[in-house]
């Protein structure tokens, strides 16, 4: 614990790599399957060429898509949650806020929803992996979600993404099951036709039995 705090404090690529590992689980626990309903580390291009790196994608049906962003900063949040003094707390306090809104620009300019492949809705999920840091940025900045939602961006936090996610699973549950009563009344219509035909033929080979036993 003392060396993935040290690690975390210190190193912002492997704080990104713990948030994606929160991820992960979430992505787990949300009922969606992994290659077929979400794919992680996908790889597109936009519009112009450029290769954009995407965390994690999500399918809907009709061949939509929700993409995820995992990298935001909490070096700043750490050391407000470790400082005793008030002076010391503020200072850090404005330096998370002001990390969250640098990294909601800087994804923001990524145009992740311009990725070729992908067809999705005008705007991209940022994901924070700690409920607290998500609420003090929200409480603190209240007009932190709205600056993001002018860029086209949504914060979101592991209890609000995973209830984002469950609505997802149960539109995918419902998606199957009208894929299903569609495959099972394709194939009763099949198996009826095929009764209609096989009535059609013993009813000619009756006719031709008829047809010999007069001849």
């Amino acid at each position: 614990a003392s060396n993935l705090t040290r690690a975390l404090k210190s190193d912002s690529k492997k704080m990104g790599n713990w948030g994606e590992m929160i991820l992960d689980r979430i992505l787990e626990q949300s009922g969606l399957e992994k290659g077929k309903e979400y794919f992680t580390q996908y790889t597109d291009r936009s519009e112009d060429g450029t290769i954009l790196r995407l965390d994690v994608v999500i399918r809907l049906p009709e061949n939509k898509h929700i993409i995820i962003d995992s990298k935001v900063s909490l070096i700043a949040y750490d050391r407000f949650v470790n400082s005793s003094e008030d002076a010391e707390k503020d200072k850090w306090q404005k330096a998370h806020i002001d990390s969250v809104r640098e990294h909601i620009r800087g994804l923001s300019e990524k145009n992740y929803t311009n990725a070729v492949t992908l067809d999705t809705p005008d705007f991209v999920l940022l994901f924070m992996p700690l409920e607290s840091a998500f609420s003090l940025a929200i409480q603190q900045e209240p007009e932190l979600f709205n600056f993001a939602w002018q860029r086209r961006i949504v914060m979101v936090s592991p209890t609000t993404l995973l209830a984002t996610l469950k609505t997802v699973e149960s539109i995918w549950k419902h998606e199957k099951q009208t894929q299903n009563a569609m495959e099972i009344a394709r194939q009763g219509g099949s198996l009826y036709d095929k009764f209609v035909n096989f009535i059609a033929d013993l009813e000619k080979i009756g006719t031709q039995i008829n047809s010999l036993q007069s001849t």
